[in-house]
């Protein structure tokens, strides 16, 4: 008998991605006090607020006057809690700049499942075509708009995001083909290499996208994933301004979330932009997917947000700033005759490392080193009881393998520093040093 038919989708599912084999793997067979996790991007367990949470939760069902019926199922929309805490939140701490007069345009809503649930709604409600983006990419996604048969155009990222010259120059390149485009997609704060999107490039983006929509005579949505923009724990950092202050014809999309400072688990994502089609289409699916947000998990999260957000931010920055500055010398100590470039330590919870002649592929001697699968009983150590391995994320799932930087990928890695402690980290980055000498001695 046959197999069920499956859809393009369906079919191009069958070979998991990169970041599922790795969560797979993850959590399978690794060992915890043993094995040292700088790859899976979890968040810090001390910076999630068990108390507070707890107490929230406490708070939501003590007053059903203000949170009504919050075990049972919620609007599409998003709960009218946090969307008006969202909008509060915003306009009390002035967050990337944003006016009354630019809330009272602009329509918010919750995602089903976090703001990954907002970018998946996108890539079912928008035509196939071209996505533009930066290279390295947010590979996670990037990997699943392909499986849904978009195709990307990866462009390199400088020291301060994107390269706009070289965008434009793409842009001229493709022709006829910019009709094809659908939309623009950027993390501000780039997953996987913490590049911060300056505000210049902001404002370049939008013109960009302005002149693209007028040319082709169609709306070309510029969709900025702040995911980590709360996590910009540099002082010396200009603070990041909105792509919505610039936007004179209704393009830009912002989506944010509070998986990085509250806790992945609440799974709250949203979205902000302009009253139109689009985002009455991105409600319709959140509702197809189920109904809406765990409610109660909406409420907690306004509550917080209503509260406490700001403390709880500067709580969190405090403590992956005190993590970045050691781990930035202990990099530079222990791996920096090996390095041609670090990037990170300014915001969110990775360095991304480019080594001068050392690949880091899944291939690599490199790799077979962290991974104890050398075949070097000294250095694997007992089949039973493997040494102690060092999970990261190779480059060559985060450089588009159509783009420019494909050899200079398999030269890269990302490094998370958000989940392990500093000893451990550090003892990490101590075995990283041994398994570049180890790569530079074989043939």
């Amino acid at each position: 008998m046959q197999c069920p038919s499956l859809s393009a989708y369906g079919t191009a599912s069958l070979i998991p991605s990169p970041a599922g084999r790795m969560m797979a793997a993850f959590a399978k067979d690794f060992r915890d006090g043993i094995d040292i996790n700088l790859g899976v991007g979890y968040v810090n367990e001390t910076t999630i607020p068990r108390d507070l949470i707890r107490s929230a939760f406490d708070a939501v069902l003590a007053t059903p006057d203000k949170y009504r019926v919050p075990l049972n199922y919620g609007g599409p929309a998003g709960s009218v809690n946090l969307i008006g805490a969202i909008r509060n939140f915003i306009l009390q701490n002035q967050t990337g700049g944003i006016t009354p007069d630019i809330l009272d345009r602009t329509r918010i809503i919750v995602g089903a499942n976090g703001a990954t649930s907002l970018l998946d709604g996108l890539a079912h409600i928008l035509e196939r075509g071209l996505v533009i983006t930066a290279d390295p990419t947010y590979y996670i996604y990037t990997n699943f708009l392909e499986r849904m048969g978009f195709d990307i155009v990866a462009v390199p990222e400088e020291e301060d995001g994107i390269d706009i010259g070289r965008l434009e120059q793409i842009l001229a390149e493709l022709g006829e083909r910019k009709k094809q485009i659908r939309f623009i997609y950027m993390v501000t704060v780039n997953n996987p290499t913490s590049t911060i999107l300056s505000n210049s490039k902001r404002r370049d983006l939008v013109r960009i996208a302005t002149e693209l929509s007028r040319e082709i005579d169609r709306e070309v949505p510029l969709v900025l994933d702040r995911a980590y923009e709360h996590l910009i724990h540099d002082p010396a950092v200009e603070a990041p301004v909105s792509g919505l202050l610039y936007d004179e014809i209704g393009l830009v999309y912002e989506v944010a979330s509070f998986s990085k400072i509250l806790a992945p688990a609440l799974r709250i994502g949203y979205m902000l932009g302009p009253q139109n089609d689009l985002m009455s289409a991105m409600v319709q699916r959140t509702s197809d997917v189920g109904f809406s947000a765990p409610l109660i998990n909406q409420e907690i999260a306004s509550y917080i947000l209503d509260q406490h957000m700001r403390q709880q931010i500067d709580n969190v920055n405090r403590e992956y700033r005190a993590k970045a500055r050691p781990i930035q010398a202990w990099l530079d100590q222990h791996l920096g005759h090996a390095l041609q470039e670090c990037r990170g330590g300014q915001a969110a919870f990775y360095f991304y490392l480019t080594f001068s002649d050392i690949r880091t592929d899944e291939h690599s001697h490199f790799f077979n080193y962290l991974s104890r699968t050398t075949g070097i009983p000294e250095i694997d150590g007992p089949a039973d009881n493997r040494n102690p391995r060092v999970a990261y994320i190779p480059g060559e799932y985060c450089i588009h393998p159509k783009g420019q930087l494909v050899e200079k990928g398999q030269r890269q890695l990302r490094l998370s520093y958000g989940f392990e402690e500093l000893d451990r980290i550090e003892n990490a980055i101590k075995l990283m040093a041994e398994a570049a000498d180890y790569a530079r001695g074989q043939p």
